[in-house]
């Protein structure tokens, strides 16, 4: 018995191939003159695709699902490192700069305030201007004091929200309504 043959493979000359003005084959060109490509091919069906599971085992289509499901937990925690990881080198060069303006902060207040208790000190004296200014800076660290401490009352330690799903997984994985416990 013979195999029929089949006609050798042909692929498209490179457009460079072709003399000046030619359209390559599968473009097409409207009278315009401007060149377009052909409409994309449907996508191939996917590798695992629908397959008939007719003779698998239950054991097997569970260990399938299995192999999957911890398959994509990897690739979901590998992208959220990855995610997480560009995100902290953001941060980072964003708290860098947020510490050099502090440091440049504190160096305006500092030579601020040098500049008042001399501008004090023709008045009324050094020793009593320095004075006024120390009080002056002493207030405004008691108010930031007592402001910093209420905000941090308000603070709630343990994630609520996500306790509260954390609580609901087992639940879910076994197909039973998740709801207050």
């Amino acid at each position: 018995m013979t195999v029929p043959q089949q006609p050798p493979r042909r692929t498209a000359p490179s457009p460079s191939d072709l003399p000046p003005g030619t359209v390559p084959p599968g473009l097409v060109g409207p009278p315009g003159g401007a060149i377009s490509p052909p409409p994309p091919a449907p996508p191939p069906p996917a590798a695992g695709g629908y397959a008939d599971v007719g003779g698998v085992s239950v054991g097997e289509l569970v260990g399938n699902v299995t192999r999957d499901l911890s398959t994509l937990m990897r690739q979901e925690l590998a992208l959220a490192r990855a995610e997480l990881k560009a995100e902290a080198g953001k941060t980072g060069k964003a708290a860098g700069a947020l510490g050099a303006a502090g440091v440049a902060g504190l160096l305006a207040v500092l030579f601020l305030s040098i500049c008042v208790w001399w501008a004090l000190g023709h008045l009324i004296g050094n020793g009593w201007s320095a004075l006024v200014v120390a009080a002056i800076w002493g207030i405004v660290a008691a108010v930031l004091y007592a402001n910093g401490r209420r905000q941090l009352r308000a603070v709630q330690p343990t994630p609520e929200r996500t306790v509260d799903t954390l609580k609901n997984v087992p639940d879910a994985l076994t197909g039973e309504a998740g709801g207050p416990r």
